[in-house]
């Protein structure tokens, strides 16, 4: 995994987003998708919204997707084996770039058909605690639903294939996610400082 956990790095050095296609192993990727596909099964995703949890707003002209936060609590052994693959990078990340990271937390993410997320920031204005976004992607198949992320006056789209992490600061590129075509669903989150 050091390989992989460096490209998502190196790339991200370079050019301020990390990516690498095969953070997720195959096996993991599909364990995870089949577990969001039952979770909306059983209507347990809600709407997302922004803001945070004081000051949350479900405005579906801004963001239409649904979520589930993931939690060791759930003792779901695919969610705890991507825990365990976060915590190893973790280690690595703060061993290797000294980013005092110390929490973190993710969520299943689905973008049914014809769902978006405007352009935004990561981070909360009261709570600098999100160092890091990070997404993994878990869709076999692609329509739309790229990354868009914004640097300066340039953008790039990323496509959501599974497997495939990226990784960048939280307070700094704004970023959206196009309209989807078909369901997309990932698992999305934050790497954490203390504050």
């Amino acid at each position: 995994m050091k390989i992989i956990f460096d490209e998502l790095i190196d790339s991200y050095l370079a050019t301020n987003v990390g990516i690498a296609k095969d953070f997720l192993s195959k096996a993991l990727s599909a364990h995870l998708a089949d577990n969001i596909k039952m979770l909306h099964a059983d209507d347990l995703l809600v709407s997302a919204g922004t803001g945070n949890d004081m000051l949350i707003n479900h405005n579906k002209l801004i963001r239409s997707d649904k979520i589930y936060w993931l939690d060791r609590l759930h003792n779901n052994r695919y969610e705890n084996d991507f825990f365990d693959l976060m915590d190893r990078f973790v280690s690595h990340l703060n061993s290797t770039c000294y980013a005092g990271i110390t929490s973190y937390e993710f969520h299943y993410t689905l973008y049914e058909k014809g769902s978006f997320y405007k352009r935004h920031l990561d981070n909360f204005k009261q709570n600098g605690t999100r160092a890091f976004s990070m997404i993994m992607y878990l869709n076999s198949e692609v329509d739309g639903g790229a990354l868009r992320i914004y640097q300066g006056n340039s953008s790039q789209d990323i496509t959501p294939n599974a497997g495939k992490s990226v990784f960048f600061k939280s307070n700094e590129l704004e970023h959206e996610v196009l309209t989807t075509n078909l369901p997309r669903i990932s698992i999305t989150g934050w790497l954490k400082i203390a504050r």
